[in-house]
């Protein structure tokens, strides 16, 4: 028992690691230390199911003869040894399950050493089922071997992986002792299953669009850059995949979505990471209220298959079977600053107040109105928008890609989807005009070229096909990680991401 006592320290010495490693010697001198032979009949969740009704009675009465044999393979989590008796609890993908070893079932040379056996060891094991006399549902073990040999120990089972950072880094190490952690990635991998079938359901095709490409665009942030040596030039790492996208609406598919991974050399913070996850659909002959009706709808449909209707997120209790609110950008800054209210586009009193109302307020000299009233509701309003709220009405200025509204052509028919003050979505109705278009990249080329890192350029080969002519169309993109963040009540983006950036060690 001594050993085992060692074993659940946290820290890794060189000394624990050479006597695991004498152990893996001994192994190789028997023979193959690492076999691929053992294959399983039964998940640990499938046995739990099947015998959970089945109690130490029924257990008893049966013929053994008769019962079946189940054949199982798993991580060692825990490790008692009796005398001659053992009890090993194994994990493997799906849960737990408890082996009983015996040394006069399974002979000394079997038995003896798998007394020496380390937590963190993977095992197979074959056997019939019974139950203990706590009740416990066992394997009643006639055969077992060491699969994989463990060489570093595992953390301390009262703890876990407490350290952030190191669940960060070491995730196979969290996602083995960390159940929550599991979970996690297991609803992250359901939700985004649900998300392409009500798409589907829907009538989008699934399509997949280039990661490499000659000139980024589709939205405003600041590229990676590569080299690619046999055509001696410069590729960018997309920033998102919606001008390709939009050039398949050109070619005649009429509904068309990707769930893509898009790269952007910013920060890191609770809710961006260099590389993340989205999933962007456009619809031809559609507008912006037909886009955030479906968003709405997709959420909603998520929700249900993953059986939420409501979830606390960062300290707000989310409703998702409410109707999501609409309201408009400018109106909502207006209601905190009354004296803006007909000054959406006057870009010297917006700056004035922006330079009253923000700390460290650090302006581009290439921004225009628009940007100040964004930089406006970002700091006054985005953090009181608690409840999914849809909004709208987002000016030209920081829109390249929109359609101007036909009312108010200072606006576009854009909205932006909060929810526990967090952006979900992005979404408008789409344009289509080139002229139009071609005005609005020369703009963020003179903004590129006054040093806005985060502006496109002039996209010749997206003119081209606006002017083949693109049907009037409604776009969204939708952030999955942060989609995954609010259903599972994560704080941080790395939290839902399996492997995140993290600084050197």
């Amino acid at each position: 028992m001594s050993d085992n006592k060692a074993q659940q320290s946290t820290a890794q010495t060189p000394e624990q690691i050479a006597v695991r490693r004498e152990k893996l010697n001994r192994l190789r001198q028997q023979g193959e230390a690492y076999p691929n032979t053992w294959r399983v009949n039964a998940t640990t969740a499938e046995i739990q199911q099947r015998f959970a009704d089945v109690d130490a009675e029924q257990f008893a009465a049966m013929d053994e003869s008769a019962v079946e044999t189940v054949r199982v393979a798993g991580r060692i989590m825990a490790h008692r040894v009796m005398g001659k008796s053992s009890f090993v609890q194994i994990q493997d993908g799906s849960g737990r399950i408890q082996l009983f070893l015996n040394r006069d079932v399974l002979g000394e040379d079997v038995y003896n050493p798998s007394k020496k056996w380390d937590l963190g060891d993977i095992i197979g094991a074959e056997g019939i089922m019974f139950r203990t006399r706590t009740g416990e549902l066992s394997v009643r073990v006639s055969h077992v071997e060491p699969v994989s040999k463990c060489l570093r120990p595992l953390p301390e089972k009262w703890h876990g992986l407490s350290d952030k950072e190191t669940r960060y880094r070491q995730r196979y190490v969290d996602l083995m002792v960390t159940p929550e952690s599991r979970d996690v990635f297991r609803t992250r991998s359901k939700l985004v299953s649900l998300l392409r079938t009500g798409l589907e359901a829907r009538d989008f095709m699934e399509v997949e669009t280039p990661m490499l490409q000659v000139q980024p665009g589709g939205a405003a942030a600041k590229p990676f850059i590569t080299h690619h040596n046999a055509l001696d030039m410069d590729l960018f790492m997309r920033i998102a995949p919606e001008l390709y996208l939009k050039r398949l609406l050109v070619g005649g598919f009429e509904r068309v979505f990707e769930i893509n991974r898009n790269f952007r050399n910013e920060g890191l913070d609770a809710t961006h990471n260099p590389e993340f996850t989205m999933v962007e659909f456009y619809q031809a002959y559609a507008d912006v209220n037909d886009a955030m009706d479906t968003t709405e709808a997709l959420i909603r449909s998520i929700g249900e298959g993953l059986g939420i209707s409501e979830v606390e997120w960062d300290g707000v209790l989310v409703h998702l079977d409410k109707p999501f609110k609409r309201i408009r950008m400018d109106e909502a800054v207006f209601e905190k600053r009354p004296d803006l209210r007909g000054h959406a586009d006057d870009k010297a009193l917006l700056a004035t107040v922006a330079l009253q109302e923000i700390d460290d307020f650090k302006p581009l000299i290439t921004w225009k109105a628009g940007h100040y009233l964004a930089a406006l509701f970002e700091e006054l309003v985005e953090s009181e928008l608690t409840e999914p709220t849809f909004v709208t009405h987002y000016p030209v200025d920081i829109s390249p890609l929109a359609r101007r509204n036909a009312d108010e052509p200072y606006f576009t028919d854009r909205f932006e989807l909060m929810i526990a003050g967090k952006e979900i979505a992005n979404g408008f109705s789409e344009l289509n005009d080139p002229d139009d278009q071609r005005a609005r990249f020369v703009a963020q080329a003179q903004a590129k070229a006054a040093g806005d890192e985060e502006a496109s350029g002039v996209d010749e080969d997206y003119l081209r096909a606006l002017e083949y002519g693109m049907p009037p169309a409604a776009g969204v993109g939708i952030g999955v990680d942060r989609l995954v963040m609010m259903f599972t009540g994560q704080h941080s983006i790395r939290d839902v991401l399996l492997f995140p950036h993290m600084r050197p060690e």
